[in-house]
């Protein structure tokens, strides 16, 4: 029955090397193209490397803990979750290793697209260039899954370690590449834009290069890793459930509802494929329609797959007591794929350009920076109502149709579809270098108008995407929550009880401890990079007149020193916190614990993406020509609202997604050592 699954996934890596085949043999540009693009994959290898130095550190100590676990307690633990934890890792960690090597890759190649065959040549290679990334984080995770379920028989303690390694690695790297990303942001527009009065990607910045770095090891490699992780939990949570809710059925009946997560995963790998190639083809003056095209598309197919997979591979089941029907997980995940189209629809009206949010908070504009971010953060804030109702919709109708099994098949339905969600996700950093490389190239303005359209088009994906990441977060938790309870023999966590409550309420508080922290690290790196980007615009001679070139190299060790220091503390509470609670209040208080970081955490990640997109698509609204365009006023107000926007999307927000899904998975793992 692996077979399936297991072919699935090499169709997908074997995508991947016809896509990186596709790229590659695209031309480069010219010389001064070529160099551009060259310090910026240099850059980035060279903090992903230092990264997952840090990162491996923690693997490596964590896996030996897990390994010697049996020797201290009469735990389920020990060597096998020990593999499964460094595979989990691996996986996660080499996906966003392909997906920006590559992605650093077809910068330039975009930019000669945009210039030789216009809008349709541009958005076939970025979104090839993408496509490597999603279909490797869906082509990697699950072809590792299948592994480790098929070499230790399905043992869902085990299993569960996969989905630690991959948690672990994806909070690390979203976190520090957000921190990079965004410090190197935030300088390169309040002294280029603001200070110095010179446009966005100005060869003469010193901050730019580091800037175009960290679109690919925040955006790219860091986005990666956060939805490989939501794909593999959604799997998990599904497997965890079926393993230990306690079904009152025959053997094979759990062995069928454990692999119908892996046969919808591979259908919806092959509806990807077809969505991304609706793109490249179908793919002419507007970009947007033909990326949320294969988006639907990709979705639509997934749905019809799911039915004949449910209908012939499914099985009548009783949970709890309660009977449900055969189809009762199509209907669960249709759930699923239903709520997350609502929440990207949602995603997309609060951001994009096309709608009145973004082209009201331009106008608000007009009067300062201060209404563009109080217009920002309101918007993002009401962006949560629709969202949130939809998903507690489909989690109250997913209950319905398969119990707390359904909830977490409504995760699987809403990410089966990853691998087109990634890469539609990812094609908008390589768009946005691709704009950079424009400017400083120093290229006729057509590129850049190019360009510029593919990347607001681009922060409207990812909001998209991000969105959806949120939405399976909230479901997957949710699974893994109620596999949790039952792994620690907690029947009720009652909030009558002082522990429970206590749980809640630190809970509720993590989010925004956690939040706090990733703000002020990319305070901490922007703060020192706007200094030397000063220093160098004050004492290199010849600079700010083009006569030389600044010392970029600087810059990009600053915002890896920043985005590694950053990083440490906000990981290692995450991995610490539930351990502690745990072990000091019992497992009821983690239960609590971790209701109350799920609460908060998808109001916050919803909010701040979403505030983020809005307030970066105004400000490229007004560059566009309204309201003043580029160097008014207005436009001033939007850059600063942009600068406000950049964290709170690209940081923080997917950052508090995977520390939910983190602190469930952990106490999964570690269940047996609470009880």
């Amino acid at each position: 029955m692996i077979g399936i699954p297991v072919a699935a996934s090499l169709v997908a890596l074997a995508f991947v090397v016809y896509l990186i085949f596709d790229v590659m043999k695209k031309d480069q540009g010219n010389d001064r193209m070529i160099q551009i693009s060259k310090a910026i994959q240099e850059g980035a290898r060279a903090f992903l490397r230092r990264e997952y130095i840090y990162i491996g550190g923690f693997v490596a100590v964590i896996s030996v803990l897990i390994a010697l676990a049996p020797q201290f307690s009469d735990v389920g633990l020990g060597w096998r979750t020990s593999v499964a934890f460094i595979c989990g890792a691996v996986a996660s960690a080499l996906a966003g290793f392909i997906g920006m090597n590559i992605a650093t890759r077809a910068n330039s190649r975009t930019t000669q697209g945009a210039l030789t065959g216009g809008l349709k040549g541009a958005l076939s290679v970025a979104v090839s260039g993408g496509a490597v990334m999603g279909m490797s984080v869906v082509g990697l995770s699950l072809l590792g899954l299948c592994l480790i379920f098929y070499i230790f028989e399905g043992q869902p303690t085990i299993i569960n370690g996969y989905a630690m390694g991959a948690s672990l690695v994806a909070l690390f790297a979203r976190s520090g590449g957000g921190i990079f990303t965004k410090g190197a942001d935030m300088a390169a527009d309040l002294v280029g834009k603001i200070e110095a009065g010179i446009p966005e990607d100005d060869p003469r910045n010193p901050a730019v290069i580091a800037d175009n770095v960290g679109d690919n090891v925040g955006d790219v490699a860091g986005l990666g890793a956060d939805l490989l992780e939501s794909y593999v939990e959604s799997i998990i949570a599904s497997l965890a459930i079926a393993a230990l809710i306690g079904l009152t059925a025959a053997d094979t009946v759990v062995r069928n509802l454990q692999f119908l997560p892996f046969y919808i995963a591979s259908a919806g790998i092959v509806s990807s494929i077809v969505g991304i190639m609706f793109v490249r083809i179908v793919g002419k003056s507007n970009p947007q329609r033909s990326l949320m095209g294969g988006t639907y598309l990709s979705a639509t197919l997934t749905g019809i797959a799911t039915y004949f997979i449910v209908k012939n591979f499914g099985a009548e089941f009783t949970e709890e007591g309660k009977a449900y029907s055969l189809m009762g997980p199509f209907y669960a995940t249709l759930c699923g794929v239903v709520s997350g189209a609502v929440i990207g629809f949602v995603s997309e009206y609060f951001t994009s350009m096309k709608y009145n949010p973004v082209k009201k908070l331009a106008e608000e504009s007009q009067s300062g920076p201060a209404l563009t971010v109080t217009g920002g953060i309101s918007l993002g804030m009401a962006s949560t109502a629709v969202p949130v109702i939809a998903l507690a919709i489909a989690v109250m109708l997913s209950y319905y149709f398969a119990g707390i099994y359904g909830v977490a098949m409504a995760a699987v339905g809403m990410l089966a579809t990853t691998g087109m969600v990634v890469a539609v996700d990812s094609y908008g950093p390589i768009a946005d270098n691709a704009g950079g490389i424009a400017e400083m190239a120093k290229l006729e303005p057509k590129v850049r108008e190019i360009t510029d359209n593919l990347d607001a088009v681009g922060n409207t994906t990812a909001a998209i995407g991000k969105g959806m990441a949120i939405g399976s977060a909230a479901f997957a938790s949710l699974g893994l929550l109620v596999a949790y309870m039952k792994s620690a023999h907690v029947d009720v966590a009652d909030i009558k009880n002082p522990r429970v409550l206590a749980g809640l309420l630190i809970g509720g508080m993590f989010p925004f401890l956690i939040s706090s922290m990733l703000f002020k690290a990319v305070s901490k790196a922007a703060s020192e990079m706007i200094e030397e980007v000063r220093r160098q615009f004050r004492e290199i001679p010849g600079l700010m007149e083009g006569k030389v070139l600044p010392d970029s190299a600087k810059c990009v060790d600053i915002s890896t020193k920043g985005a590694i220091q950053g990083m440490l503390l906000p990981g290692s509470l995450a991995l610490v916190t539930p351990v502690v609670i745990g072990l000091s209040l019992g497992a009821e208080a983690l239960a609590g614990l971790l209701v109350g970081a799920l609460i908060t955490g998808v109001m916050l990640g919803i909010q701040m993406a979403n505030s983020g997109g809005a307030m970066d698509n105004a400000k490229k609204y007004v560059e566009e020509g309204n309201f003043g365009g580029k160097g008014s006023d207005t436009h001033k107000a939007t850059v600063i609202g942009d600068t406000v926007g950049d964290p709170l999307k690209d940081t923080v927000g997917p950052s508090i997604n995977i520390l939910i899904k983190l602190m469930a998975v952990i106490s999964l793992v570690l269940a047996p050592l609470f009880i």
